[in-house]
């Protein structure tokens, strides 16, 4: 089963196969996150272990979302021993975010 993700904005899109599925994560994505698709998995009569690929829609967008999409995909690709693709069908072995901007940081205040 091929699973696609994209945590780029508050709205998690995931894709299994040909069936997809969005739901409002926001900033409970680190926490919820493999909750869903476990349960997306089970609605499809699947496994994690049945994902054979997944492509990650690897920016430009949300710093954190995209950090912690980054996280997921990378694990389960390198747990699962699965290929990794960026959206635009590149290979990887780990996957890093395109922010499509550099970081906003801050002066400190003291």
């Amino acid at each position: 089963m091929k699973m696609y993700l994209d945590t780029s904005a508050p709205e998690t899109i995931l894709k299994l196969d040909d069936k997809e599925y969005r739901e409002p994560l926001k900033n409970d994505l680190a926490e919820k996150f493999l909750e869903f698709l476990r349960d997306k998995l089970a609605e499809n009569h699947k496994t994690f272990s049945d994902l054979t690929e997944i492509t990650f829609m690897s920016g430009p967008g949300s710093f954190t979302g995209l950090r912690i999409g980054a996280s997921i995909v990378n694990t389960l690709s390198h747990e699962l021993n699965i290929p990794l693709y960026d959206h635009h069908g590149k290979k990887h072995q780990i996957i890093l975010p395109d922010y499509g901007r550099g970081a906003n940081i801050s002066q400190p205040k003291k």
